[in-house]
């Protein structure tokens, strides 16, 4: 077991990808920021509490999307369908998918299919705490990121939040 993020790097991590989205998107117009249930909503309630801090909280459309039944393994395993809260239009908005560990692909390609559902967005970008470089199965890379790390197929990256965990921190197990 390793730790790759410590809470104050983490804390650190987050701001730093707050202001990166805002640099690319001043007063975050026409900007929607979505979180991956489950687990991306966590590392997006943090940017958009960030974002509070530098923008009016009026300027901020934050949604969050559910994608477990465009996953393509939900077949294969038990998945537990979350919320979908979008209520604002996607169509023609620069859009910010924000989730906590890139690895394969395959849930961004799902949440690209979900999107779709909720019209057609301008342009999306991907957001992500822990980008484990080297396992994608998906041409996707992030857009926005905290950090890159190289793993073994063997090995877990998981991100440890306050809201489910006594501790904050992202670390790297082997199993």
């Amino acid at each position: 077991m390793k730790t790759i993020l410590s809470k104050e790097q983490l804390a650190l991590t987050i701001k730093r990808l707050a202001h990166q989205i805002l640099e690319n998107h001043p007063r975050l117009e026409d900007t929607v920021i979505i979180g991956l249930q489950p687990r991306g909503i966590f590392l997006s309630d943090r940017i958009v509490q960030e974002l509070e801090k530098l923008v009016p909280a009026t300027a901020i459309q934050y949604g969050k999307l559910d994608i477990t039944f465009y996953r393509d393994d939900v077949r294969k395993s038990l998945h537990i369908a979350s919320n979908t809260d979008i209520p604002f239009s996607i169509e023609n908005k620069n859009v910010i998918l924000v989730d906590d560990v890139l690895y394969t692909g395959r849930t961004i390609r799902a949440a690209l299919d979900a999107l779709l559902d909720y019209g057609r967005p301008a342009k999306v970008a991907l957001c992500v705490l822990v980008d484990r470089r080297f396992s994608r199965e998906l041409p996707i890379q992030p857009d926005y990121l905290g950090k890159a790390i190289d793993t073994i197929y063997s090995q877990r990256v998981t991100v440890l939040w306050k809201e489910n965990n006594d501790s904050e921190q992202v670390m790297l197990l082997d199993n």
